[in-house]
């Protein structure tokens, strides 16, 4: 198992009057690695909700280490840490030049996207998350 990596260069408009990035951006930071990760999955998001499925926040969390700040380049990693029944933890590092600045973690749950209540994650949905899902997951 391999932890997949996106590249994010920070915006200027991401930063606070302190010239780093503001902390509330991180949590974006988060999708935007969930997002690239549907997309070498599944080839985009749509690919869930095309089939009625969708995902909903339940739980997210930021450790700070470290500060990023302006045009400095990161990497975004994030590994499969749990697939539950019906939901999915995720691990996410924030990382410039191999230093990890945030350590955080994101939980999903699956839904029905008509109704939005919990269902099961799909067989297929697992098996295509498996190149970066944890041992024992």
């Amino acid at each position: 198992m391999a932890a997949f990596v996106t590249p994010l260069r920070v915006r200027y408009g991401e930063c606070d009057p302190q010239g780093i990035v503001f902390n509330a951006n991180y949590v974006a930071y988060f999708d935007v690695v969930l997002t690239e990760l549907w997309r070498a999955a599944f080839g985009s998001y749509d690919a869930l909700t095309d089939r009625g499925l969708d995902m909903v926040v339940g739980e997210v969390g930021a450790r700070f280490l470290g500060s990023a700040r302006f045009d400095d380049l990161l990497d975004l990693s994030l590994t499969v840490e749990r697939l539950g029944t019906t939901a999915m933890t995720c691990a996410i590092d924030v990382v410039r030049d191999g230093e990890v600045l945030v350590a955080g973690s994101i939980r999903h749950v699956f839904v029905d996207a008509a109704t939005m209540t919990k269902t099961a994650i799909p067989d297929d949905v697992r098996a295509a998350l498996a190149p970066w899902t944890a041992a024992g997951a």
